[in-house]
């Protein structure tokens, strides 16, 4: 059997989709399944068994001679959260028990970081195990990813293989539940239906136009292509940037939103709200090397292709993965 863990999410339940079409059915769906409006997330999908989050490693511990692989992909992921203790709890403590019992019983684990441990990027965006202990996430969400990065390199006992995934912007379908933290795209789609118009961001770097700031858009269907490609071939374990290697402005990814919902453009801009405009990323770009090395070889989504699947296949028809 195959553990998924945030699996009503977004990921995670795109994630259990993509394993059912592998013919993987024998699944434990781990999440707080309390929210109605994620658990349409998981509508049709196949599986074995569902566990609150809270009885998970009592379970685990008892069935984990059966368990093949753990997919680790639940994490509070809400960015404009500044509580550190329920971060410290569910994205690093919660991450490190799955560590424990996967190393005492020789299970694979891949697990969900971020590229939101990069920061503003001062060291770059290379999955180099070097730069972990340096690296100055902007928020405690991605401090709490880097914590559990560098809690993991310190260790001496591993799993037989594992992978942490930092995963840049992701977008797709299954977040609707996901108000203000869903995707810019689904944002746009939801703006441009009910008004006409998508406002952006404007800029507050001199050295980015407004709607110029960039950012490496990564659609949902490759990120899981990527946790299967590791969970089948087994490489090198350790961490992996999971973005497409090319950065792309928010005016692309708007333009591209109108072109999908076959709109005329109308983009305006407002200013980046006060919370978050000093830990506002306007550049990120994930080096994809590693992994290219590490044997994956599948072309990524375009922006504007997965934009436009995302939009027609989706959005518009209020559909699910």
């Amino acid at each position: 059997m195959i553990v998924v863990t945030g699996a009503a999410g977004f990921i995670g339940s795109v994630l259990v989709g993509r394993l059912n079409s592998d013919g993987q059915e024998d699944l434990i769906l781990v999440d707080d399944f309390s929210d109605e409006e994620k658990n349409k997330n998981l509508k049709g999908k196949k599986y074995s068994k569902r566990i609150d989050r809270e009885e998970f490693f009592s379970w685990f511990r008892e069935h984990a001679s059966d368990v093949k692989a753990v997919f680790h992909i639940g994490a509070r992921t809400d960015t404009t959260e500044f509580d550190k203790s329920i971060f410290d709890k569910l994205n690093v403590n919660y991450s490190k028990s799955i560590w424990k019992i996967c190393t005492e019983n020789d299970i694979p684990l891949i697990y969900a970081s971020s590229a939101a441990t990069y920061g503003l990027g001062e060291f770059g965006y290379n999955d180099d195990h070097a730069i972990v202990n340096r690296l100055k996430p902007l928020n405690p969400y991605g401090e709490s990813k880097n914590d559990f990065d560098k809690w993991v390199l310190e260790q001496t006992e591993f799993p037989p293989h594992w992978y942490g995934l930092k995963f840049f912007n992701v977008y797709g379908p299954n977040e609707f539940h996901k108000a203000r933290m869903a995707s810019v795209i689904f944002h746009a789609f939801k703006q441009i239906s009910d008004k006409g118009e998508m406002k952006l961001f404007r800029s507050h770097n001199k050295d980015y136009k407004d709607g110029e700031q960039l950012r490496d858009f990564v659609y949902v269907k490759d990120v899981v292509d990527v946790c299967i490609f590791l969970f089948k071939n087994l490489p090198a374990s350790g961490l992996y940037n999971l973005g497409t290697g090319k950065a792309r402005s928010f005016l692309d990814l708007a333009r591209s939103t109108f072109r999908a919902m076959r709109k005329e453009e109308n983009i305006s801009f407002i200013d980046t709200p006060i919370d978050i405009r000093d830990k506002y990323q306007y550049f990120t770009e994930a080096n994809m090397s590693k992994l290219k090395n590490a044997g994956y070889k599948k072309d990524f989504y375009s922006l504007e292709d997965g934009v436009t699947d995302y939009v027609q296949n989706y959005l518009s028809k209020g559909r699910y993965y």
